[in-house]
């Protein structure tokens, strides 16, 4: 019960810092370019605690699963409705004292606004990964162990050999090599490598392992980096690149159909079968142990969201941006109404996804 409890409240601090990032771009980069920001909140549902500043409503909400940065500008028809029934409305802004309506800010303002979340997000990537970098263990993309019968040793790899690149794709750390084949689709592989200063090319043809399940190409890997000068710079990028690579394979293999449901999780089987097992399984090693591999999915769900917010998918910033840039090259805004409605139907199209996503979460983890 205690470990669920520590699973749990792991979850919601990674979950809240990712939410909050994402949000807070969009209120600073709104707050800088005059533009009101109405109310800023974490969480849904009823409202637990609540305070005004600066012409904002900041609230924190009962279920902490997720959080909004609203504008003056799109939610007046629901602030009347409150006025009418009585109940608590926004903060009022008279004579625009703390900025303007985010309709009538102009496009390029409002376009800075829309993409700050995810920029947000892809920042606080940069920080978690150069904090992971300097108190993780690096593995270099070396061939430490070449298996025998393998498909390197078929390929002519030996032992020492450092991996370049595979199908034209450039390995900087062995979780490269680890995604790669993760993502392999079949066929034969033109692999790059290093040996002896020179490099050289041959292609290589991953066999599939009955017992594991899946391809193999035949290295195993215990070269470390030791970091030197601006080496946890560079290593802060391989890391977020390599998030970027694994978020942008995975919609592949979603789209290709490839992703079985039960490796697709919502809030409930990341807190369970991620956040929980991870914590199970490394608690044993100590506390420091247990942060570096916490940073690893905080720095996996920042990047994913920065990504997925930029998908041309109504209701997420990457839809509210097609319409601004739509308006860039029409010259004046789509209609409101016709604006509205499509962004009504990702909201529908989102919460019977959250839905289903749901049900497949509890389904995965007591079915």
């Amino acid at each position: 019960m205690l470990n669920t409890l520590i699973s749990v409240l792991w979850f919601l601090l990674i979950f809240s810092v990712v939410v909050v990032s994402h949000e807070f771009g969009h209120f600073i980069i709104a707050r800088a370019n005059g533009i009101h920001v109405v109310e800023f909140f974490v969480g849904f549902g009823p409202t637990i605690i609540h305070w005004t500043k600066g012409g904002t409503k900041y609230s924190i909400k009962l279920l902490p699963l997720g959080g909004a940065c609203v504008f003056e500008g799109l939610d007046d028809v629901e602030d009347e409705e409150k006025k009418e029934n009585g109940k608590e409305a926004l903060p009022d802004n008279p004579d625009g004292k703390y900025g303007g309506s985010f309709l009538e800010a102009n496009v390029w303002k409002r376009l800075a606004v829309t993409v700050a979340g995810p920029v947000f997000n892809i920042i606080l990537g940069f920080i978690i990964a150069f904090i992971m970098v300097n108190l993780i263990v690096i593995r270099e993309p070396v061939a430490t162990s070449v298996t025998e019968g393998g498909a390197a040793q078929a390929a002519g790899l030996c032992d020492g050999d450092v991996i370049k690149s595979m199908n034209g794709q450039k390995i900087c750390i062995y979780e490269d090599i680890i995604l790669f084949n993760a993502l392999y689709d079949g066929g034969d592989v033109e692999l790059v490598y290093e040996r002896d200063g020179e490099n050289y090319e041959t292609v290589l043809t991953p066999q599939y392992d009955e017992t594991e399940g899946r391809y193999l190409i035949g290295i195993m890997n215990s070269s470390f980096v030791d970091l030197k000068g601006f080496d946890a710079i560079k290593y802060t990028w391989y890391e977020v690149r390599y998030n970027f690579k694994m978020t942008y394979g995975s919609l592949l293999m979603l789209i290709k159909g490839k992703v079985k449901s039960s490796d697709v999780a919502g809030p409930v089987g990341i807190a369970v079968n991620v956040v929980g097992k991870t914590y199970e399984e490394t608690k044993e090693y100590g506390f420091s142990t247990v942060v570096v591999n916490m940073l690893n999915i905080a720095l996996m769900l920042t990047i994913n969201l920065g990504v997925l917010n930029m998908l041309p998918i109504p209701a997420l910033d990457g839809g509210k941006l097609m319409f601004i840039l739509f308006e860039i090259i029409r010259g004046k805004p789509v209609p409101r109404d016709k604006e509205a409605l499509v962004n009504f139907i990702g909201v529908v199209f989102f919460i019977v996804l959250i839905v289903l996503v749901f049900f497949n979460d509890i389904k995965n983890i007591f079915f």
